[in-house]
C-alpha cells in the first residue's frame, strides 16, 4: 500500500465545480470522478501551522497554543509512519516550514525537498530597494516578494510548478516499491495570488494581494478575485500532472489518494477580506475534501459525515496498518468509506484567543468572550516561538513551569500570558443555521438551539482537556451542565450589530489629516500619539496585526477590526491634531 497527499493551501471550496463553483477546473471534476467528495469537512486549528501540527497530531491545539512548531511531546503522523517501516517524503513550498514558528514538521518526515520563493520568502539576497510595482503594500514582506518575483516568472520556475516537479519524481521514481507516503504540500492558492501568465483571464492583475481587513469601495476587488481564480486554474493543471500518473502507472489500484487544505479565505464575503482577523466564517473553516481509498474502491460518490483535518493522521495510520495513539483525538476516514459509523459527528475550530466554535454539520455556535479584554488567556509551550521569532522577553519573564495535560506525556509545560489577534467580544456571539442561511447572514437567537450547542461546545473543550481559563474567558462551565444562564447570543446583540458598522472612509477627511495622511509606525514612534493611537485601534497590540498595520494609514488600520467607526477615527482625529499643536 502507498498514499499520496495532495495539500493546498487557502483552497475556498465554494469556487471548485465539485462543490457548486462556476470556474472551470476540470482536473477537480476529474478527482471527484474517481474519488468520494466530503461534503462537511471542517478545518479545526487555524491558521497555516496550528492547522499542520493537528493534521500530525491527530488533535486539536488552538485551546492552549498558537502559531508554534510540533512540541516534545506530540505524536506526529509521519514519524509514527516511518516507525512502522513506511518511507515518508515531504515536498513543498510552504516557507513557513523554515521559520522560527514551524520548524519541527518536515524533519518528522524520513526525507523532505524545500522549494524557495513564495510570499516574500527570504530567499534571494539584493541589497538595492526594487522599484515600486502597483498594488505594492510597502514592508520588508512585500519588499522581498518583489525581488522574488523576478526569479519565478515563468511556469516552469514557479514554485507550484517545482513542487509538484519534485513530487512527481518521487512518484516515477518509486511506483514500484511498496509502503511509502507522498505529501505534495503546495502554498498555494495562497496570497499573493501570483499565477502564472497563462492561467489570466486576460491582462494580469496589478493587485493580487489583499489586506486582511474589511471591504472598502477602493478595493481593486476584480483584481483581487481575478487573481485568485488564475492561481486556482493553475492549481488545477497541477493537480491534472498528479491524476496523471496515477493513470499511466495504475496507481489508482493500491494508492490512496488525499486531496485537501489547511482552510479557505474570505475574499469580500461577509465584508472581510482574509483570515484571523474575523470569525471563522464558513468560506474559511468549512474546507473541501477528496479521498480515494483503494480499499473501497468507492467513486464519484458524495459523504455528509462531519469530518474533520483531526482525522487526517489516524486515517493515514489506519491505512498501513500502524496503531493509532490514545492522544489523538481524530477517527480514521476509511471504515466511512464502507459505511462505518462515527463515533463522533461534531467539529471544533477557531483560532487561539479568538471564538471557540462548533458545528454538528447544521448549526455552527461561535462563542464568544464574555469581557472585552478577552482574558485571562495563555500559551503552553516547550517551544517559545511563534512565525518569525521568538517570544518576546517580556511574556517570557512572566512565564511559570507548570504540570502539563492529558497529551504532554507527563511532562510539565511553560504558561505563558498572552493577547489575542483582536477580541472576538467586539463580534460577540453568533449561532447559524446552514440549513436555511448557508451564508451566514442572519445570526438565530434561539435559546433551545444555543444550549444544545453549548453543551456540544463544553463537551468538545472538555475532550480536548481545554486549560480552566478558556471556560473562564467565554463564561462557560469546567464542570457540571451547561445552563440558560451562560447563553450570550441575546446578551451579545450589540456588540454583533456594532461589529457589523462599515470601516470609516479616507473620503470623509481632508486630504492632509492624521488619519489619512501617515503611517502608523510613525505614529506609534511618538510618544505624544502613541497611547492615543493604541486607545482607538486597542487590536493593533498584537504583533500580528501591528505588523500588518505598520505600512498602513491609520484609516486603512481601522478596517482591520471591528466596531471602528467614522465617529471613532473623527475623535483620534482631533486629538491627533491637537498632540501635534502641542508638540509644535
Amino acid at each position: 500500500m502507498r498514499a499520496v497527499v495532495v495539500m493546498f493551501d487557502t483552497l475556498n471550496r465554494r469556487y471548485l465545480p465539485p462543490y457548486g463553483g462556476a470556474d472551470v477546473l476540470p482536473n477537480f471534476d476529474r478527482l471527484a470522478a474517481r474519488s468520494v467528495t466530503f461534503d462537511t469537512c471542517y478545518a479545526g486549528s487555524m491558521p497555516c501551522m496550528p492547522a499542520r501540527r493537528e493534521m500530525h497530531t491527530g488533535r486539536y491545539n488552538f485551546l492552549h497554543r498558537s502559531w508554534g512548531p510540533l512540541e516534545p511531546f506530540d505524536d506526529s503522523a509521519a514519524a509514527l509512519l516511518g516507525d512502522a517501516g513506511v518511507y515518508t517524503h515531504l515536498v513543498t513550498d510552504h516557507k513557513h516550514y523554515w521559520g522560527d514558528g514551524g520548524a519541527t514538521y518536515h524533519g518528522r518526515f524520513r526525507t523532505f525537498e524545500f522549494i524557495r520563493g513564495q510570499e516574500g520568502d527570504a530567499w534571494k539576497g539584493v541589497v538595492r530597494d526594487p522599484a515600486d510595482i502597483p498594488g505594492s503594500r510597502g514592508g520588508e514582506l512585500w519588499r522581498q516578494d518583489q525581488i522574488n518575483r523576478r526569479y519565478t516568472e515563468s511556469e516552469e520556475r514557479h514554485p507550484q510548478t517545482l513542487t509538484f516537479d519534485a513530487g512527481i519524481e518521487f512518484i516515477q521514481e518509486n511506483h514500484r516499491e511498496d509502503r511509502w507516503f507522498l505529501q505534495i504540500e503546495a502554498f498555494d492558492p495562497h496570497e499573493p495570488f501570483t499565477a502564472s501568465e497563462q492561467y489570466q483571464s486576460g491582462e494580469t492583475p496589478q493587485h493580487d494581494w489583499p489586506s486582511y481587513k474589511r471591504t472598502a469601495e477602493s478595493d481593486p476587488t476584480s483584481d483581487y478575485i481575478d487573481s485568485y481564480r488564475a492561481l486556482l486554474r493553475q492549481c488545477d493543471h497541477s493537480l491534472g500532472r498528479v491524476l496523471d500518473e496515477f493513470d499511466r502507472l495504475s496507481l489508482w489500484d493500491n494508492t490512496m489518494l488525499i486531496v485537501c487544505t489547511d482552510h479557505g479565505l474570505l475574499l469580500g464575503e461577509h465584508e472581510w477580506w482574509g483570515k484571523m482577523v474575523q470569525p471563522w466564517y464558513e468560506e474559511n473553516i468549512h474546507v473541501p475534501l477528496f479521498v480515494w481509498d483503494p480499499r473501497s474502491e468507492r467513486r464519484g460518490a458524495r459523504n455528509t459525515d462531519v469530518v474533520r483535518t483531526i482525522d487526517f493522521a489516524p486515517t493515514l495510520l489506519e491505512f498501513f496498518g500502524a496503531p493509532v495513539p490514545d492522544d489523538m483525538e481524530g477517527e480514521p476516514i476509511g471504515p466511512l468509506l464502507s459505511g462505518t459509523d462515527r463515533e463522533s459527528n461534531v467539529a471544533l475550530f477557531g483560532n487561539h484567543g479568538g471564538h471557540v466554535n462548533v458545528t454538528d454539520g447544521r448549526y455552527v455556535y461561535m462563542r464568544a468572550s464574555v469581557s472585552p479584554d478577552n482574558q485571562p488567556l495563555f500559551e503552553y509551550t516547550l517551544m517559545p516561538t511563534r512565525l518569525q521569532g521568538a517570544f518576546p522577553l517580556p511574556e517570557l519573564r512572566e512565564a511559570a513551569l507548570v504540570p502539563g495535560f492529558d497529551f504532554t506525556k507527563g511532562i510539565p509545560v511553560l504558561k505563558v500570558p498572552t493577547v489575542s489577534t483582536g477580541s472576538p467580544w467586539l463580534f460577540g456571539t453568533m449561532l447559524f443555521d446552514l440549513a436555511t442561511d448557508p451564508d451566514q447572514l442572519a445570526p438565530l437567537e434561539d435559546d433551545a438551539v444555543e444550549l444544545r450547542m453549548a453543551t456540544l461546545l463544553v463537551e468538545a473543550m472538555r475532550e480536548a482537556d481545554a486549560p480552566l481559563e478558556q471556560y473562564t474567558r467565554l463564561g462557560l462551565p469546567a464542570t457540571g451542565p451547561v445552563g440558560e444562564h451562560h447563553l450570550l447570543v441575546r446578551a451579545q446583540r450589540a456588540q454583533r450589530e456594532r461589529g457589523a458598522l462599515a470601516p470609516p472612509r479616507a473620503e470623509d477627511f481632508d486630504p492632509d489629516s492624521p488619519v489619512v495622511s501617515g503611517a502608523v509606525r510613525s505614529w506609534l514612534a511618538d510618544p505624544a500619539t502613541s497611547e492615543l493611537v493604541m486607545a482607538a485601534l486597542p487590536f493593533l497590540a498584537n504583533p500580528f496585526v501591528s505588523v500588518l498595520a505598520a505600512p498602513m494609514t491609520l484609516i486603512e488600520a481601522a478596517s482591520l477590526g471591528p466596531a471602528v467607526g467614522t465617529e471613532e477615527m473623527a475623535q483620534l482625529n482631533t486629538q491627533l491634531l491637537d498632540a501635534r499643536e502641542l508638540s509644535n
